[in-house]
């Protein structure tokens, strides 16, 4: 049985971070166990094939979990950091819609700068993590043998994108050692509909900017009308907020009604909306489709729900379909300023596996490098081997 100075259960986004950083700043001993093939599938995955790395707007309010924990992590290793240390490796970010930070190519230029900073340690491809057990040396027990480390950190990610390898082993490691979890649901997917809302699915690859409103969050992005219910990027924001009842949505965020009170054209002209979506609300709200200056107080106060529409989804896509994942290690079992357990010393868990999740937009991807990156310099202060 090999033995480490430390172990990262995970080749993921987090996981590749931690090593990194653990290389940069030590002579420990590393390995980095990973069950798939190749590392960072998901990260290769993600954006298209171009990585969205992290926003031009970061701060906890962006996230669903322990506020405090987050604000410690992400000020540790703020946005700017981030994007500095990429730099340095030869990646030029690009912004889209002047919010998201994007690869120029494609997702490999991260992938590549995170890998040729692990050179030096032991990166295990294709091990299934079956068990974690013991501690300090703790002992790791793959379907291709055993290995031991003083310490431990678990980047095993969330349990959506299953075809990329994810799974749930990272919480059962977690209640192995008696430590609090919340169970993985869908977040950042799609939302199905009540029959009430079925005019929706008629709308399939229809897009719009919308504005939506859930659990005291307001969200501005792009909806997208699917088979299944309504997506794009605003729904799926919404989504890691909306646990039951009704959403809000404004399908005219920001545009004023009260200039159309004198236009002789008819509605579904004179709105800046796509004309089949106009007709298909206007007739689920039982409005007929005329003249805007021929519209009475009650006819106007019926339009006037298409900045305030409230519906009450029945439920998701599921994690099949879901970016990311709600639940994970409760955050009241990490200590904010190193990612340790507070109960098992040399014990660390990062990234998804944390009861964090951001909303679209790289957010989780700056909490999976912010943590690996406390966890690591946490590692190293006690460790005893400094470069």
């Amino acid at each position: 049985m090999k033995h480490y100075d430390v172990i990262i259960l995970g080749g993921g986004a987090g996981g590749l971070m931690c090593a990194a950083q653990l290389r940069q700043k030590s002579t420990l001993s590393i390995a980095i166990i990973e069950g798939n093939s190749r590392p960072a599938l998901k990260l290769k995955a993600s954006g298209g094939g171009k990585c969205n790395l992290t926003n031009v707007e970061v701060d906890e309010s962006h996230y669903l979990g322990d506020q405090s924990l987050i604000k410690h992590v992400l000020s540790a290793f703020p946005q700017k950091a981030l994007l500095e240390y990429f730099r340095e490796g030869g990646l030029r970010p690009v912004i889209r819609k002047e919010r998201y930070y994007f690869c120029p190519k494609s997702s490999d230029e991260v992938i590549s700068i995170l890998v040729g900073k692990t050179s030096g340690c032991d990166l295990l491809l294709g091990h299934k993590i079956l068990t974690l057990e013991g501690e300090s040396p703790f002992v790791v027990t793959t379907d291709k043998g055993k290995f031991s480390a003083r310490n431990v950190v678990v980047a095993t990610g969330g349990a959506s994108y299953k075809e990329l390898g994810a799974s749930d082993i990272g919480l059962k490691i977690a209640q192995n050692y008696g430590i609090k979890t919340v169970p993985f649901s869908p977040a950042l997917v799609g939302l199905t509909l009540q029959p009430k809302e079925f005019w929706m699915k008629e709308l399939s690859g229809i897009s719009c900017r919308a504005r939506i409103h859930v659990a005291g969050k307001t969200l501005d992005e792009d909806l997208l009308f699917a088979h299944k219910g309504i997506s794009g990027l605003v729904v799926l924001s919404a989504s890691l907020y909306w646990f039951k009842g009704e959403i809000v949505i404004d399908f005219l965020p920001d545009f004023d009604l009260n200039t159309l009170k004198y236009e002789k054209k008819s509605i579904s002209t004179a709105l800046p909306l796509p004309k089949r979506l106009l007709k298909a609300f206007l007739e689920a709200i039982e409005l007929e489709d005329k003249a805007c200056n021929r519209l009475n107080p009650k006819e106007w106060e019926k339009l006037s729900s298409i900045q305030n529409y409230a519906m009450a989804p029945s439920g998701t896509f599921g994690l099949s379909k879901a970016e990311a994942c709600r639940g994970g290690v409760a955050c009241e079992e990490i200590d904010p300023f190193t990612m340790e357990c507070t109960r098992i010393k040399g014990l660390y868990f990062i990234g998804e596996v944390v009861d964090v999740t951001g909303e679209l937009g790289g957010y989780n991807f700056q909490w999976a490098f912010a943590s690996a990156v406390v966890a690591a310099l946490s590692i190293c202060s006690t460790s005893f081997k400094p470069k």
